[in-house]
């Protein structure tokens, strides 16, 4: 399976790391994030990808050209940023009508790839896509849903005050064929895309850790769940 990932955002809450490198490419323990999705990934079976760049583009350009995964990666750059559904919707012809993956790739993710694809092979009859969802300690800094007993998103809550669930989108997705084939125009996926198709929408709840590195905070607890999974093995779900 095919996947997209999106690199190409500021960072701006990750300022001023982020002024002289790209949120991506943060080291995690001495690796760069983006080349941490890149080895869960193939680990996976999943592949090649579409990584589009925008703010410090040259550092994301050179890494990959530099890495073993230079054969199996295209770069996209993006003069004036698409926006999440833009990206996917300049860039759907990438996966030559087949079912397809989009990563936000400023996640640490440690969730069971092959049991997610599993999950969007087995979904529900009349389910168009796959989203990734955690449980988050913060559900009013990120996006939320509601699922009903079999697991399919019935409502969105986007960073609303009192959110009614702390089941939390990780911002990785799976598209079947037939949604790509009809994806609309849009800048945003959360806001414009995604509640169009609630009730079509099956989700597949992981209980490994995924943390947004959207802050200092959240970064520096991602470097230290990191260097604790090997004496601990595994860890609580985080997001902020």
């Amino acid at each position: 399976m095919k996947a997209i990932l999106l690199a190409a955002g500021l960072g701006a809450r990750l300022r001023p790391l982020t002024n002289k490198i790209p949120k991506c490419l943060v080291p995690i323990k001495g690796k760069p994030l983006l080349e941490i999705w890149l080895d869960r990934l193939s680990e996976s079976g999943i592949g090649p990808f579409l990584i589009n760049v925008h703010h410090l583009k040259e550092q994301v350009i050179d890494f990959v050209t530099e890495s073993r995964y230079r054969s199996s990666v295209e770069v996209v750059e993006e003069s004036t940023l698409l926006g999440t559904a833009g990206t996917l919707f300049s860039n759907r012809g990438f996966f030559e009508d087949a079912d397809g993956m989009l990563i936000h790739a400023d996640n640490y993710c440690l969730a069971d790839f092959k049991e997610f694809m599993q999950a969007h092979y087995n979904r529900i009859e009349g389910c168009l896509m796959t989203m990734m969802t955690f449980e988050t300690d913060y559900p009013q800094s990120c996006g939320v849903v509601e699922v009903d007993s079999q697991g399919v998103v019935i409502g969105f809550h986007e960073k609303v005050s009192n959110p009614p669930t702390t089941i939390a989108n990780a911002a990785v997705y799976i598209f079947s064929r037939e949604m790509l084939a009809s994806f609309p125009e849009a800048s945003d996926l959360s806001t414009q895309v995604l509640p169009k198709y609630v009730g079509k929408i099956q989700t597949y709840h992981t209980a490994e850790t995924l943390i947004d590195i959207g802050t200092a905070e959240t970064y520096q607890q991602a470097c230290l769940l990191a260097s604790s999974v090997e004496s601990k093995g595994n860890f609580t779900n985080r997001e902020g």
